[in-house]
């Protein structure tokens, strides 16, 4: 069987959910192929001369090679001016490498002005009109190498974002075109998203024979005829081009748990897919990591649960797994202990992302955080003086938001810009079918039957447009806050900051 990652989406760490399913299958004595097409297209587009039309451009296809090459380089991540101006020559290069009008690219996502991904029939034309998508001539070149090797009668693709939809779709046009004979399962969690979705209706019947919501080990295994299979495997890396990717070594990604343990706050998309909290055993999590961490040597490991469980985290400082390591954390006891994050930092723990949300105590709480401003502010200071990086997202515009809390964020946020590494700064979106909505005056943003999002009239008038405004001209104004957000590396935003660390 063939597992597949599209693009576009960033290339710097393999991508962890046809791992998972390679560990599954090989653990069963059946053989399959890794395909990370994401980072070979890049790789591919890049390797393309251009026509340079300006003196950028001119720059960074001349400095290409030397620029990726220096992208898996530590001495780069020494001078952060310099790292800047690697990153964006080469997604220059990227960008000026797509001739079709309308299309853009970066090294983080993939637009097109005539098709959306959030419309079942614009995914449709782009797999009947694959020829003209930008990555037609690399699917052209790749595929017939990999599927004369196939024995297999199946082909996985795993979708999780929303800029790998359309270059999935022309993939599965290119597929269901020129190698018929082969049916496709598409999963991932865009895929997840959509099938959880009550109103959820099948519109790629005949051009996609199985649609996966969740976990897809089991459905794989039953698709290939292994009725009685062992019931954990651990990731599998092998076939990967690790060398390839473009960090300063290798990222191992790696997931403890699905579902979030708290499960509890309002609008959360977790909750309001279904999605249930399920944790491996702290001993099995450490088996595993010993064993990929001597198979393929990572620098750094990259911890994708929702967050962290505190119970995790104080195996891992029992027990340090080796290179260094970061994830995403709920604010906790545990984290308020300066004690507790100095074990963090001996066992590797090199930055922890926090999703604060709010400085304002009443939207904490009516989002049933679950936090306190007092806990935050400890674990700030804790996390600070321990040497363990912070990137802390930060929510404007929920329903119990106005421009007065949004003000006190700001205020918290320079109370406490010594002790903030990065920030993310998001503008709430409101899940479709969130079991908080029948409190809100619901409108739609657009008429797109894949649509995740729903929009809403403001109970406070606090509305995008606002939103926007106040985070350009003060929040990001702000002396104490401007050099966080230019120190936050280009397009690879959270997944590089570690190296900075």
């Amino acid at each position: 069987m063939l597992l597949i990652y599209p693009p576009l989406a960033k290339g710097c760490e393999p991508p962890a959910g046809i791992t998972r399913l390679a560990g599954a299958l090989r653990g069963n004595n059946l053989d399959c192929t890794l395909w990370d097409a994401n980072l070979e297209a890049q790789l591919f587009l890049l390797k393309q001369h251009q026509e340079p039309v300006d003196t950028w451009s001119k720059r960074a296809w001349k400095n290409i090679a030397r620029n990726l090459e220096k992208l898996r380089h530590p001495a780069l991540y020494e001078n952060s001016k310099r790292y800047q101006r690697a990153v964006i020559d080469v997604n220059r290069a990227l960008s000026q490498s797509v001739s079709q009008p309308g299309i853009t690219i970066s090294l983080a996502n993939y637009q097109d002005e005539a098709f959306s991904p959030l419309c079942s029939g614009d995914l449709l034309q782009a797999a009947e009109k694959y020829e003209s998508n930008p990555f037609f001539s690399f699917f052209q070149n790749r595929l017939p190498e990999l599927l004369a090797k196939e024995q297999g009668e199946w082909i996985g693709i795993s979708l999780n974002y929303l800029s790998q939809a359309l270059p999935t779709f022309a993939l599965i046009g290119f597929l269901k075109n020129k190698y018929p004979n082969f049916s496709l399962v598409l999963g991932g969690g865009l895929i997840t998203s959509w099938l959880r979705n009550p109103s959820w209706e099948n519109p790629f019947a005949g051009l996609i024979d199985r649609l996966v919501a969740g976990p897809g080990e089991e459905v794989l295994l039953e698709i290939l005829g292994k009725t009685s299979a062992r019931d954990y495997s651990q990731p599998d890396l092998s076939g990967l081009r690790l060398q390839d990717y473009l960090a300063p070594g290798l990222i191992l990604p790696y997931s403890a748990s699905t579902g979030c343990y708290w499960n509890r706050c309002s609008f959360c998309p977790e909750k309001a897919e279904g999605n249930p909290y399920r944790q491996l055993p702290a001993d099995q999590v450490m088996a595993d990591i010993t064993a990929l961490v001597a198979k393929t040597q990572p620098k750094l490991i990259h911890f994708l649960d929702n967050a962290v469980s505190p119970a995790l985290m104080k195996r891992l400082a029992l027990q340090p797994p080796g290179p260094s390591w970061y994830g995403f954390a709920r604010v906790s006891t545990e984290l308020c202990s300066p004690a507790f994050c100095r074990k963090l930092r001996h066992s590797g723990c090199i930055m922890l992302k926090l999703g604060i949300e709010s400085g304002s105590q009443e939207v904490l709480t009516a989002m049933d955080k679950g936090i306190d401003l007092h806990m935050v502010q400890e674990a700030l200071t804790a996390l600070a003086s321990a040497g363990i990086a912070t990137y802390v997202y930060l929510l404007f515009g929920t329903p119990a938001e106005s421009i007065d809390e949004a003000r006190q964020t700001l205020d918290f946020t320079v109370r406490h810009a010594d002790a903030i590494s990065f920030l993310n700064l998001a503008i709430f979106n409101l899940p479709r079918n969130s079991p908080e909505n029948n409190d809100l005056a619901l409108r739609d943003f657009s008429s797109a039957d894949l649509g995740l999002y729903s929009d809403f009239h403001h109970p406070r008038g606090w509305d995008r447009k606002a939103i926007r405004n106040f985070l350009t001209t003060e929040f990001k104004q702000h002396p104490s806050i401007k050099p966080i957000i230019h120190g936050d590396p280009p397009f690879y935003t959270s997944n590089h900051a570690p190296f900075f660390r």
